[in-house]
């Protein structure tokens, strides 16, 4: 019989798919008094079910609401009922010990605005997310073992196409440069040496309090920029051992701003710009998806936008990856989540080395 309890294991020894979950948060009292109908639930642990509220039969109610009701299968479903605990459980704790070992992680927050996103990476002081429980584990993970381990921390945040440093005060722009092989350098990142959790807890919250937020008519606290943050573990044996070796892992948290319709976030001027450069990179990233998700695609154009430039090792590179989709109940959002839950469903074609 299945273990119910089992993590997204990762097996380093040939390619793998992209670890594809969906989280579905509550429906909120103020959803409620508008008279939300709640059209999306979790059936089982992988299953998802997302009803259409356009659809109707006069004739035959159930045959119609049958006719158009979508099942969705991922590695994981969460819904109202899920702890945080649970989430970083089933998703990102795996990634932790892997990257301790030498191996490359990335998890990724992605849904509409106002569908949880922040919520599960950061999270709250009484209910941290998936950032604050995996940079706990990873210094309990390293003060285990018998090795010696350097730690190095860099967050940024993309803001209108424009990347700026969280961990610095300075509010100059960053350039992004390749170098020989490809891959993608942001110049002048600062990267800070951390020796506990309690020192990286610190700089997480200064990284979070200097994030791009604002309200639209979708969500009070909207995140306007993506934020990502990587942690560097390099594994060094000690003096006396025979075996000099040097091994890297890097974890990549990856929260998302919001996927977002100008109609549902009434957003106008400076806002309704974040949320076109918001819309232009996240579709950037949907094609890389799509074309990764092709077996037979050639190539994936990964310039289109500085997220999918920066995200192009943790996507297409040696790199285990989890997405965690988010979608709300409420009819209101019954476009934005079929959106999401197609998205991650294409998702779960691509294979990582």
């Amino acid at each position: 019989m299945p273990n119910n309890n089992s993590t997204i294991k990762s097996d380093h020894s040939k390619t793998q798919q992209l670890s594809v979950v969906v989280r579905i948060r509550p429906i909120f009292d103020y959803e409620v008094e508008k008279g939300a109908q709640k059209i999306a639930r979790k059936v089982d642990q992988k299953m998802v079910l997302l009803q259409d509220p356009t659809a109707g039969d006069p004739v035959d109610v159930l045959r119609a609401k049958r006719a158009h009701d979508r099942k969705y299968v991922f590695d994981w479903a969460f819904d109202e009922d899920s702890s945080q605990e649970e989430v970083y459980e089933k998703t990102a704790k795996d990634l932790v010990e892997n990257v301790v070992e030498g191996y490359n992680g990335t998890v990724f927050a992605y849904g509409a605005t106002g569908s949880g996103k922040t919520y599960t990476m950061v999270g709250e002081d009484e209910n941290p997310g998936i950032m604050v429980r995996a940079l706990k584990d990873l210094f309990k993970e390293v003060n285990t073992k018998h090795k010696i381990y350097d730690v190095t921390m860099s967050y940024l945040e993309i803001y209108n196409e424009n990347i700026r440093d969280l961990l610095n005060p300075s509010p100059a722009h960053l350039e992004l440069r390749e170098d020989a092989k490809g891959n993608h350098q942001v110049a002048g990142l600062s990267e800070m040496d951390i020796s506990s959790s309690e020192e990286v807890m610190s700089l997480l919250m200064r990284g979070n309090k200097r994030r791009t937020q604002e309200s639209t008519g979708a969500n009070k606290t909207s995140s306007r920029s993506h934020a990502v943050l990587m942690v560097q573990v390099k594994k060094r044996s000690p003096a006396h051992s025979h075996e000099q070796k040097m091994r890297t892992g890097r974890l990549y948290m990856v929260d998302l701003a919001g996927s977002e319709r100008a109609a549902q976030t009434q957003n106008t001027g400076k806002r309704l710009l974040e949320g076109a450069h918001i819309n232009k990179s996240l579709l950037a990233l949907g094609n890389c998806i799509n074309a990764l998700a092709e077996r037979n695609s050639k190539y994936v154009n990964f310039r289109d936008s500085k997220l999918t430039r920066i995200l192009k090792e943790p996507l297409a590179g040696n790199c285990r990856t989890v997405m965690v989709g988010h979608i709300s109940p409420s009819h209101f959002h019954f476009e934005e989540s079929r959106n999401t839950l197609a998205y991650a469903d294409r998702a779960k074609n691509i294979t990582t080395k």
